[in-house]
């Protein structure tokens, strides 16, 4: 369990790339699925042929926003669909990918990465064993905290950067571009070029990531990327029935509580005795469902109890109304 928090911060940054383009831009990107192996293949390349593992993993960021961006470009001046542009997209990266590596896995057991460097630092500061003291009343002590720490500290100042952002001039016109494209051109605002952008920061935070992943998980692997952009709309669909999503701010956190839940929910179903490892996808696909059938039938609970209220409060003032009228004529 503890190690599914972890790894759900680490997958938090990558729902935050995809509520940018299907919250932020109205942009359904599938490239995600293959932008998400792009950041993981290019850091660990770059991590086994002797790079920094803090500069290979910037690499990743560099190589998801490219690929964003060729979906932007795709769409806005190739005039290609938006779905059909982020599939485009996410089948020409399997390609690349394998290009990058070279091989279909690239292993990162014996290789010092973002994971193993922080983890040192962390255990010469004996701040375990403080934490450790501090959460003993929870029954449970995990070998180090290092990861969750920082990778908690990492994707907080991720969320606050995407706050301002979306709170300048810039991010003002982001926003409106994917809510009502036409009024931001009829300003003269260069609506294309938002998209662009917009598609290859989210593909940034999505590669990310996939680097972050990799050097967790100790792998890249060509297929790692399957499936990825339903895990984050999960995390995005989540989150919003959890949390809810009145400003950007509160959205953000959201977006951040439910890649966790949706981590936990899933280390919780594989502890079920008939399910198995393979049967993760369809877990996913049942909790998404789940995420986004059951806010509905509340949503529709709650207005049938609204309309039971006033017509009862409608009957109750007929009938005040009626006693009135008769004391009158007496």
């Amino acid at each position: 369990m503890f190690s599914s928090v972890e790894a759900g911060l680490i997958y938090a940054i990558m729902a935050l790339g995809v509520y940018m383009s299907f919250r932020i831009l109205d942009f359904p990107d599938l490239t995600v699925d293959g932008s998400f192996v792009t950041g993981a293949s290019v850091a660990a390349v770059m991590i086994v042929g002797g790079a920094n593992p803090f500069a290979a993993s910037a690499a990743a960021l560099v190589a998801g926003f490219a690929a964003g961006a060729v979906t932007g470009l795709l769409h806005t001046k190739g005039k290609i669909n938006p779905l059909l542009s982020g599939i485009l997209m996410m089948i020409a990266l399997y390609s690349i990918n394998l290009r990058i590596m070279g091989k279909s896995n690239v292993p990162l057991l014996q290789q010092e990465t973002v994971i193993t460097k922080i983890t040192a630092v962390w255990q010469q500061t004996g701040l375990d064993a403080v934490l450790s003291q501090l959460f003993s009343f929870t029954g449970f002590a995990p070998r180090t905290w290092a990861i969750l720490c920082s990778m908690a500290v990492l994707t907080f100042v991720i969320k606050g950067v995407l706050d301002w952002l979306m709170k300048t001039e810039f991010g003002i016109a982001l926003r409106a571009a994917g809510d009502n494209k036409p009024m931001v051109a009829s300003f003269s605002a260069n609506t294309d070029w938002l998209i662009v952008f917009g598609l290859g920061l989210s593909n940034a935070l999505v590669a990310f990531s996939g680097a972050l992943i990799a050097q967790y998980g100790g792998f890249s692997d060509v297929n790692m990327g399957v499936g990825m952009i339903v895990i984050g709309l999960a995390s995005v669909i989540i989150g919003e029935a959890l949390f809810g999503a009145r400003s950007v701010v509160r959205a953000t956190w959201a977006v951040i509580g439910g890649a966790v839940v949706y981590r936990l929910i899933l280390a919780l179903a594989l502890r079920v005795e008939f399910l198995e490892t393979g049967d993760v996808k369809l877990i996913t696909a049942f909790i998404v469902m789940a995420a986004l059938i059951v806010p509905n039938v509340w949503a529709a609970q709650k207005e049938k109890r609204r309309k039971k209220r006033k017509a009862q409060q409608l009957e109750r003032g007929e009938s005040i109304a009626g006693a009135k009228t008769n004391y009158k004529s007496i």
